[in-house]
């Protein structure tokens, strides 16, 4: 393939974030993340961090990050997440075993769950493959991983997005619900 007969892109990169935009995101990534570390292992005395799902990195990304994008609003991260993993342990109840299949499945059908009911969110995704290759102590909570740790992380992630997000800014958040 030629690369120099490709269209030049319609769009530049963004500007990068102005500091105070920047410092935001870190004391909103750390203050969520980090409360749903410390009540994993202080609180509920979880020595594997189960509420630690990998999704919720990516969703603190976009929550603390980029907090105007419509996959960032609460709709969006709790919508995505909840029908994401409910379509995930569905998938793997269906095929039987979590193998390629459950898991094509799982984040295909998790996609079109979200564009459907109009609350996208990219770590959605994670969370419906999360459940189909996750550990067997994910396995072992069946439809309970839906509520928790999903749920209630993504609850947990909102809360300080609606602090942090809106402490001394010239900006409201969410944009909508």
């Amino acid at each position: 393939m030629d690369l120099d007969k490709l269209p030049p892109f319609p769009h530049q990169r963004p500007d990068r974030p102005a500091p105070l935009v920047m410092v935001r995101a870190f004391v909103g990534a750390a203050l969520g993340i980090g409360l749903l570390g410390a009540i994993a292992q202080f609180v509920l005395n979880d020595t594997d961090l189960l509420l630690l799902i990998g999704a919720f990195g990516a969703s603190a990304v976009l929550v603390y990050g980029v907090p105007t994008s419509p996959l960032a609003q609460p709709s969006s991260v709790l919508g995505g997440h909840l029908v994401s993993a409910t379509v995930g342990v569905s998938a793997l109840h269906v095929v039987g075993e979590p193998n390629w299949l459950a898991a094509a499945l799982a984040v295909s059908a998790a996609i079109v769950a979200m564009q459907f009911l109009r609350c996208v969110h990219a770590p959605g995704g994670a969370s419906a493959l999360i459940a189909v290759v996750g550990s067997p102590a994910i396995h072992d909570l069946g439809f309970w991983y839906v509520a928790f740790p999903v749920g209630a992380g993504a609850l947990i992630l909102l809360a300080v997005a609606l602090v942090t997000n809106n402490v001394g800014a010239k900006r409201r958040w969410p944009l909508f619900w």
